[in-house]
């Protein structure tokens, strides 16, 4: 097998396959594993995330992969959210011994930073997710998906309930505005990480950096016979009569084998392609997937000013706010002596990816300074600022008859990515089904068909009675 990328969803389908008895060599053209969530050493000796990324209990495939990956003991994962508002109030969502899907209503009737009418119309609208089982019958519109937003707005949402309770969760979920985001997908993350199951919520964050998760990927490779190279990029898969016939460097070298998967950006592949074969309405089409940003900001304080592992801002540019110190676990927050790091993230940051970094920095660290009193007299030693324009596509209204399967473009290629149709929007756990599903075509290619894609958390609690009734 050769598997051309070395982010998430060419990991998962190498280190499956290599369970499985494939003799894998992987190709990644940058020095390190992990693609869009990784992370580099600076110049100064500190290694920083890319940006910072989660998981949810519900994130049954990504929590499969860390396990193979020999990664699982490295995420930490926490029962709450933090909620703050500018002026430093706060709430939290935390659960309680009651079954889903009542299992957060105490914390979220008790939440200080919403009103009784933005409650009882969210609410209302989490009871039609939970009635319908997850699949609301209002999701499209004459032919046509609706946004999540006009969703919502059918569902009469208070500004205050959108901006500070659908958008923060949504928009760090799934990378995308809610004017922008397919319906489906929104419903989505409220079923699966907060009705069906108590485990879905489950917040997961590791505590080390991205690049140390993956160290175990490359020695499952070793130990089946097989290779991950660094620094190799590929020139173009060859191709003859639709069938993969090798693969192609600038150095002149070419490597054969039985199968190939192509795990890269699905705005690289059709450059990998012929431009016959990338004329193929399946490889045109990847162009109508538009892609969104995110920005993260490493803030290096010369004293700890945050005890939490991290809280979520309201009303504010800066979204999460990461203690990457603790999460680490490599100095004390009350160590007067110690410095602190915290990173920052802003999803779909559509506003940041023109302007400068010092006014993004400026921004970010004037947000930090309000909601954490102790960041007011603490020096800034060091900030590095972090663009992904295009980190993930966009899960637009009716993205989905743009995403390819796993096999059938040509014969002996296979496609993984979040991009691929998995049923998943563009997260880790998107990354990896389509990894696990590229997996499954290989077997089953070979006339040994395996099963790597783990099921969704089953439905549980008081759920299972109230899905059974008409949406």
């Amino acid at each position: 097998m050769v598997v051309i990328g070395g982010g998430l969803a060419g990991l998962s389908a190498a280190v499956a396959l290599a369970e499985a008895g494939y003799r894998i060599t992987l190709l990644e053209k940058r020095p390190f594993l992990g693609g869009r969530a990784t992370s580099y050493l600076l110049p100064g000796g500190e290694h920083v995330d890319n940006c910072q990324h989660i998981t949810l209990g519900c994130c049954t495939n990504l929590d499969d992969f860390y396990r193979r990956a020999g990664a699982a003991r490295k995420i930490r994962y926490f029962d709450r959210f933090l909620f703050c508002f500018p002026d430093g109030r706060r709430g939290t969502l935390k659960s309680s011994p009651l079954p889903a899907p009542l299992h957060l209503a105490p914390s979220f009737l008790s939440f200080p930073l919403l009103g009784w009418a933005d409650k009882i119309c969210i609410g209302r609208a989490l009871l039609s997710m939970a009635r319908s089982g997850g699949r609301p019958k209002d999701l499209a519109a004459g032919g046509k998906s609706l946004s999540m937003l006009e969703w919502l707005n059918l569902h009469k949402q208070t500004p205050a309930a959108l901006s500070r309770f659908w958008g923060p969760v949504l928009v760090s979920a799934l990378n995308e505005e809610l004017a922008r985001t397919d319906a489906r997908y929104g419903v989505d993350v409220f079923w699966k990480g907060f009705i069906a199951n108590r485990a879905g919520y489950k917040f997961g964050v590791p505590i080390v950096t991205l690049g140390e998760l993956y160290e175990g990927c490359r020695a499952a490779l070793t130990q089946s016979g097989g290779e991950a190279r660094l620094r190799a990029p590929v020139r173009q898969i060859e191709i003859e009569n639709n069938h993969v016939t090798g693969v192609s460097f600038e150095s002149g070298e070419a490597l054969q084998a039985d199968h190939y998967v192509a795990a890269v950006p699905h705005g690289d592949l059709p450059r990998l392609l012929s431009p016959d074969v990338a004329s193929q309405p399946v490889f045109v089409n990847l162009s109508k997937l538009r892609t969104t940003p995110i920005t993260g900001a490493h803030l290096w304080f010369d004293r700890p000013v945050m005890n939490e592992p991290y809280i979520t801002l309201l009303d504010s540019t800066t979204q999460w706010i990461f203690n990457k110190t603790l999460l680490y676990g490599s100095a004390n927050p009350e160590d007067a002596g110690a410095g602190q790091h915290l990173q920052l993230v802003i999803s779909a940051s559509y506003g940041l990816v023109q302007r400068g970094r010092q006014e993004v920095i400026d921004e970010c660290l004037a947000e930090v300074r309000r909601v954490l009193p102790r960041a007011r007299d603490a020096q800034l030693a060091k900030s590095v600022l972090i663009k992904e324009a295009n980190a993930t596509f966009s899960p637009e209204p009716d993205c989905d008859q743009w995403r390819p399967a796993a096999a059938g473009a040509v014969q002996g290629l296979f496609l993984a990515g979040d991009w691929t149709a998995t049923g998943w929007p563009a997260t880790m756990e998107g990354a990896v089904r389509s990894g696990y599903l590229a997996a499954e075509a290989v077997t089953a290619a070979d006339g040994h068909a395996q099963t790597f894609l783990r099921p969704d958390l089953p439905i549980e609690g008081l759920t299972k009675w109230i899905a059974k009734r008409p949406g």
